[in-house]
């Protein structure tokens, strides 16, 4: 289960030392939305995930792609392959603030996901003063809608 927590966070509310945090590059298609089907390419390591249907709370399994794979199936994701960089940012109680700086097309978004053992604290979730609104209950910031052009 992938329960998590996400908000929008706006440019001059970035932690000025952002590059010192561990981060990765992603890039990452849709070959279903309903249900999510994708593949990403996480800096050199590659998969293959399905998720349930949810905002908070919903089911996520991720296999392993060879190079190979994720390159056969690049071309057949439908609509935006997004690409962004997720730092990690450690948080209090354990957490890790995953912070996705998004490229184009949607240069300038920037969104926070904390994911979390429980549903209980999820919701006792207090985030730092630096996250904006929070967009758990929206669908529309799921990386899968982005994918189709509907922000």
């Amino acid at each position: 289960m992938e329960i998590e927590r996400k908000f929008l966070i706006s440019k001059e509310n970035l932690p000025a030392n952002l590059d010192s945090y561990p981060h990765r590059k992603l890039e990452q298609g849709y070959l279903s939305t309903a249900p999510v089907v994708r593949i990403r390419k996480e800096d050199d390591n590659y998969y293959l995930t399905y998720k349930s249907k949810g905002l908070m709370t919903r089911e996520e399994y991720n296999l392993p792609l060879t190079k190979e794979s994720y390159e056969h199936m690049r071309p057949k994701a439908d609509g935006i392959l997004i690409s962004k960089t997720r730092y990690l940012i450690p948080e209090k109680d354990e957490l890790t603030i995953e912070l996705d700086v998004f490229d184009a097309p949607y240069e300038g978004l920037y969104l926070a996901e904390v994911e979390f053992l429980s549903e209980e604290q999820a919701l006792s979730y207090t985030p730092p003063v630096w996250f904006g609104e929070d967009v758990t209950n929206s669908g529309k910031y799921h990386n899968s809608r982005l994918s189709q052009g509907n922000l």
